[in-house]
């Protein structure tokens, strides 16, 4: 046991000296402290000494993820220069080793380090971030694409309507996000079809997330009796939007006040697809909900007392459900993770969870910038904050150098609230004005060879 021990903290003390060493790993300092590095140390494979430990594999991951070029040749060369720049041997700027490294680190660690950052990162937040002294929670799905490659295509099809060859491999995202600190608590992954690709199916995953006395807010896609009594089992209550499908009498039920009422929903006779036999026959039979309307959205919760929470209260925290779609924005457009760029299903999982894990280091920044200029998180900018940590990252390291200088520019930049605001879905010209393949490229670029470009075309 104490040679365990005494193991153990040798392996903290070089992780702890190769993050002071190694200018790459500035962003994985935030990982190592003391609530963090006993997870670090249990999820890290048996190593030897390398050239690309896993730690600093890890930190020059996050910063490829982070980086305006996520190539890895632009990651090694970056890391080659500072071994030169603090006294170190020179090294190969051959991309081999680091893509090799990358293979090896375990995905159950960065799924591991992106939960327990967003906990870590709700557990900092102040109780009067809360609504009524409850943790918020919102959730939502979206997709993503990755490289058409023969791998990713198997495990990730692409959609049934695209010809094969003319499409990419798609997966469908789900993200669970604290409200209040912006910070992904969990995620799923699965086919963009299918029933083990569905939302609700992601939401299955997700459900071990969610903590008695938490309040989950989703949009009308998540509004059914299931997900509704999965959650109620484990003393989770919703503010939902009403799935269009159900009509709404506000004659029936028992009346609360105008447009307010309890109804009784009954359980379906049909077990869903993505659910098991089991699972479906412990649901209770009925279930007393809340539906209520606010303009000119139904939303259904079980939040069943007027006084708990009103109709104007149950409005002004759904309409904070949107916030979540400017988080998975931030993730898929200014992290770049909306394309993955991996030939393999097991690395564009790792791509995955390793942006979330530099997007949840990016809110802690945040969250500790807001707690310093008494703001709320939600107030300011993560395009800033990312820029600034991107110049930040860029500095040569100095013996005293804190944050405090970073979250007071961090906290320079608001972001303005515009409520109502909506843009179209629509883009007004191509990047190119090429065409869109009709026929898979390999046949294309063979007819090119022999016939030449079109005319309309040169």
């Amino acid at each position: 046991m104490h040679a365990h021990r005494g193991s153990r903290r040798y392996q903290q003390q070089r992780i702890r000296q190769q993050a002071r060493t190694i200018q790459s790993c500035d962003f994985f300092n935030l990982l190592t402290g003391p609530e963090l590095l006993d997870l670090l140390d249990q999820q890290l494979p048996p190593h030897r000494e390398r050239l690309f430990a896993p730690t600093e594999t890890l930190s020059l991951f996050m910063r490829q993820v982070l980086s305006p070029d996520a190539s890895c040749q632009a990651v090694v060369n970056r890391h080659a220069v500072e071994r030169l720049a603090n006294g170190l041997p020179p090294c190969s700027t051959s991309t081999g080793a680091y893509c090799k490294a990358r293979q090896r680190l375990p995905l159950a660690l960065m799924e591991s380090l992106v939960r327990q950052t967003g906990i870590l990162t709700a557990l900092r937040a102040p109780t009067k971030w809360q609504w009524q002294g409850r943790a918020v929670k919102l959730l939502d799905g979206s997709t993503v694409t990755m490289p058409d490659t023969p791998e990713n295509q198997a495990r990730y099809p692409q959609q049934s309507t695209q010809k094969p060859g003319l499409g990419f491999p798609i997966a469908r995202v789900s993200a669970l996000v604290c409200l209040s600190t912006g910070a992904v608590l969990d995620s799923a992954m699965g086919p963009y079809s299918g029933k083990s690709g569905s939302e609700h199916a992601l939401f299955a995953h997700l459900l071990g997330s969610l903590v008695a006395g938490d309040v989950l807010v989703a949009d009308r896609y998540y509004c059914s009796y299931v997900v509704i009594a999965m959650l109620q089992a484990q003393g989770v209550d919703v503010v939902l939007q009403q799935h269009q499908r159900r009509i709404t009498d506000f004659r029936k039920g028992r009346r609360l006040g105008p447009r307010d009422h309890l109804v009784t929903w009954e359980k379906p006779k049909r077990c869903p697809s993505w659910l098991s036999q089991p699972q479906y026959d412990a649901l209770p039979a009925t279930l007393l909900i809340r539906e209520v309307r606010v303009k000119s959205k139904v939303l259904v919760t079980t939040l069943l007392s007027p006084r708990q929470a009103s109709k104007q209260a149950l409005g002004e925290l759904y309409v904070q459900r949107w916030n979540v779609e400017l988080d998975l924005r931030n993730i898929k457009t200014t992290l770049g993770l909306e394309a993955l760029h991996c030939m393999t299903p097991q690395m564009n999982q790792k791509e995955w969870w390793v942006g979330l894990l530099a997007y949840n280091l990016i809110r802690l920044l945040m969250l500790l910038s807001a707690k310093h200029a008494d703001v709320l998180p939600r107030q300011l900018s993560f395009k800033h904050t990312v820029q600034l940590w991107l110049v930040w990252d860029h500095r040569r390291p100095q013996p005293d150098d804190g944050l405090d200088i970073l979250l007071v520019l961090i906290a320079q930049q608001r972001v303005a609230d515009r409520p109502g605001r909506s843009e179209p879905r629509a883009v007004k010209r191509r990047p190119k004005s090429f065409p869109l393949l009709t026929e898979p490229r390999r046949c294309a670029r063979a007819r090119v060879c022999r016939h030449g470009h079109p005319k309309k075309l040169k």
